[in-house]
């Protein structure tokens, strides 16, 4: 495995798996956030200090001390206000779709975390390694075909893809909070099952920022239903509908009902796992979870030699396991859908951005 093992937790009844630290770590926080933990209450005083650090940075933007940074062509954000995966790439994906569709010419910034390489800006190409570049960066240049440049500072990323390629608006894969970068739009996304969590900031809570700054926002997007009592503008609701699977071995592909009634290994390297088992689970697939942090990976082949099953996971955990694999392995690509109003009043917003 790519991490360290030394210890083991049970993850169902019927398998003991090794966990990393990390992973191990990860569940650890997450029971504390989005549970009913009390140990979140001794983490309040850390929390107020993060709060006055994150409202001194906004006031020091707002008052000019520090300054952001326009881009020749509009910048739409998407991000959250949390940690963790809410569904963020889903949709950036969907927007890029949906304005090449509308002719425009899109390009996307990501940070591309998780990349071994220096925080220069560099340009994605579809033969990277995610190690290289990152998961959800080489995920979306795969899907959309459109340029992706990573890079730490947005502004700087923005300036490469610029000059690179022919770009009239540019989609920000995170950067709610990077105020460095002036945004036309800001679509914020929030997971309909785990909410806000227990509604405190780090590391009391899940929160980068204040529940409030929802209400700031041009749009926010709730990944699995709408909830208007998140206290944004008018949310919306989308649906991350599964495709059919798709074989790491030959392309080959097939419908998810082909593994009903089957135990398969279920690997989720991403923010909320157990969104993707419970889609497993609504199929009639029984799955058998292997422990991984989000970004995270682990040996397929170890998983294969403990127990001869198919092994199904996201298309984020497929770009880190490069194509041909030795095993029986799929994943399972996933469809953002939402309602025509909800689509109709988005294309107007980004219509109304138009330079």
């Amino acid at each position: 495995m790519a991490e360290s093992t030394r210890s083991y937790t049970a993850c169902n009844s019927k398998t003991r798996w090794p966990v990393s630290i990390r992973s191990r770590f990860e569940r650890r926080i997450e029971r504390l956030w989005y549970g009913e933990s009390v140990a979140a209450v001794l983490l309040v005083p850390l929390a107020w200090l993060y709060g006055g650090v994150v409202a001194l940075r906004r006031l020091a933007y707002r008052a000019g001390w520090l300054s952001s940074v326009a881009s020749p062509v509009p910048v739409v954000v998407v991000g959250n206000v949390t940690v963790g995966g809410a569904g963020k790439t889903p949709l950036v994906a969907w927007l890029v779709q949906r304005l090449a569709q509308a002719g425009w010419k899109p390009g996307i910034v990501s940070r591309g975390y998780g990349r071994r390489a220096g925080g220069h800006p560099v340009l994605v190409a579809v033969d990277d390694t995610a190690e290289a570049v990152g998961d959800e960066p080489l995920l979306l240049a795969r899907r959309t075909g459109v340029p992706v440049c990573i890079g730490a500072d947005r502004v700087m990323a923005i300036a490469h893809l610029l000059h690179a390629a022919d770009i009239d608006i540019i989609i920000a894969d995170d950067g709610l909070q990077h105020y460095r970068m002036r945004r036309d739009l800001e679509f914020a996304v929030v997971d309909g099952a785990r909410g806000l969590g227990n509604g405190r900031l780090l590391p009391a809570g899940p929160l980068r920022e204040p529940a409030a700054r929802l209400r700031e926002v041009d749009r926010v997007f709730v990944n699995g239903g709408s909830d208007a009592g998140l206290g944004g503008p008018a949310a919306c609701g989308f649906e991350l509908r599964p495709e059919r699977a798709r074989s790491l071995v030959d392309a080959a592909e097939r419908e998810l009902a082909a593994f009903r009634g089957c135990t398969v290994w279920a690997v989720a390297g991403i923010g909320n796992p157990d969104r993707f088992y419970a889609m497993l689970a609504e199929r009639g697939i029984e799955a058998d979870p292997v422990p991984v942090s989000d970004h995270g990976v682990v040996s397929l082949e170890v998983l294969s030699a403990r127990r001869a099953q198919p092994i199904l996971m996201t298309e984020k955990d497929a770009v880190k396991y490069p194509a041909p694999v030795t095993v029986d392995a799929w994943y399972v690509p996933v469809e953002l859908h939402m309602t025509h109003d909800a689509e109709a009043m988005v294309e107007k917003q980004i219509a109304e951005i138009r330079r």
